[in-house]
């Protein structure tokens, strides 16, 4: 099995797990506005049967992988209705950001989880093993809730980053600026093939968010056939 078939292997969960969190946050941010079209559908769920989209879960991962080493997908967005919200915009944007805010939280606390792991294999030497290879899926799973997060962020209808920039909009720009939402997909397949430069400026924070992240866990791994 080749590396890249290796660090797939054990992405792919931490991956799902992230989308179904993302996912979940932003219909959870919804029910506690006063939305619960989410709740109601069960899609309020962390059952990732649920929310799994057999093109953006699964196939668009998987080739992006392949061929630029980001494994960037969704899941299946949780319904919403902004009509139910208490107080419209700022509903809008709380529930827009949710899914973004419960990655970036998850990338943060696997820091200190692959600290605890390398102190616990350290001080139990037989289960350095076991424990490398939690490691190993800890390390990606902060470069995978990075990389959702500031892909998230980007200003393209109907990612998650549209919904609060058209609020910063005049009523007419922001109707016409939500229209792209039509071609949304469109326009994010052809970034994917053709944009390379800019997807990997965009990014860059991501990139050295998790350069900063493996800074601090690095004394910790344990060396391991896993890490070598």
């Amino acid at each position: 099995m080749t590396p890249k078939a290796i660090q797939l292997l054990l992405g792919a969960p931490v991956l799902l797990f992230a989308m179904v969190a993302h996912e979940y946050a932003h219909g959870y941010a919804a029910h506690k506005q006063g939305d619960d079209t989410a709740r109601l559908l069960g899609r309020l769920s962390w059952n990732p049967l649920r929310h799994i989209d057999p093109w953006m879960t699964i196939i668009l991962p998987a080739v992006m992988f392949y061929t630029t080493g980001m494994a960037l997908g969704g899941a299946k967005p949780v319904p919403v209705d902004p009509r139910n919200y208490r107080n419209y915009r700022r509903g809008d944007i709380i529930v827009s950001l949710a899914g973004i805010a419960t990655n970036l939280l998850i990338a943060a606390l696997l820091v200190p989880a692959i600290i605890g792991l390398g102190l616990l294999g350290r001080a139990i030497p037989a289960t350095g093993d076991t424990l490398s290879l939690i490691q190993v899926m800890f390390r990606l799973g902060i470069f995978i809730n990075l990389l959702l997060a500031v892909f998230n962020l980007m200003p393209l209808p109907p990612l998650d980053g549209s919904h609060v920039i058209k609020h910063f909009l005049p009523l007419r720009w922001a109707i016409q600026y939500q229209r792209i939402a039509r071609w949304g997909f469109l326009i994010l397949i052809l970034l994917l093939m053709f944009g390379d430069s800019v997807l990997r400026a965009w990014m860059a924070p991501a990139v050295w968010l998790d350069r900063v992240a493996i800074q601090f866990v690095s004394p910790y791994i344990l060396l391991t056939p896993w890490t070598t």
